[in-house]
């Protein structure tokens, strides 16, 4: 059970981590100092809710239908992989923070409607909280709420972590290096997971 919780951890942390719109936002506001607590949670709930969904709608389906899972797994690996071979091209060529809106006058409730959009309005949001968690999940079957533990407990580290945590990382994080190095961790990490899936 341990494992499969810090199998959770891992992934989730793999997955959250990648830089994008919604992590610079948070980093830059971060930074500033300005409106963190409710942007942290805006994203820790989403999480919640999707990750959740993920895990309890694929577990339905493949108490109903057990033979989606090895296809679920399969597509699951190949998304994984890819996913981390995107997060080495990132390493190689990294891409400037961009959040995209001006943060300067943000009052409490624009910075959480800015939040969720730039979490729900995005795309691999679904495939990542949604689909590839859910499905790494039910791969681990009864232990699979383990496995939601584990990526809760992941999204709560991150985003405390960095919302509260980017002043003090504001003369690390300011470099394109430090992503590049952090982009190489989750190319590992999700590519050795996805053949894991694979085999399994």
């Amino acid at each position: 059970m341990f494992q499969v919780a810090l199998t959770g951890l891992l992934t989730g942390l793999a997955l959250i981590v990648a830089i994008g719109a919604q992590n610079a936002f948070l980093l830059r506001q971060g930074i500033r100092g300005q409106h963190v607590l409710p942007i942290v949670l805006t994203c820790l709930v989403s999480d919640v809710v999707a990750i959740t969904a993920g895990v309890a709608g694929l577990g339905v389906v493949l108490e109903r239908w057990p033979a989606v899972l090895p296809v679920a797994q399969v597509l699951g690996g190949l998304y994984l992989i890819a996913f981390g071979v995107h997060a080495a091209m990132r390493a190689w060529r990294p891409a400037a923070l961009e959040a995209g809106e001006a943060t300067a006058a943000l009052t409490p409730g624009r910075a959480v409607l800015l939040t969720l959009a730039l979490t729900w309005l995005n795309p691999h949001f679904y495939l990542d909280a949604v689909l590839m968690l859910g499905t790494v999940a039910n791969s681990f079957g009864t232990d699979r709420w383990w496995f939601l533990g584990g990526t809760l407990v992941a999204s709560l580290l991150w985003f405390f972590g960095l919302g509260y945590g980017a002043r003090l990382l504001r003369g690390l994080f300011a470099r394109p290096r430090a992503w590049r190095v952090l982009d190489s961790a989750i190319a590992v990490v999700m590519g050795t997971l996805g053949v894991g899936l694979l085999v399994h």
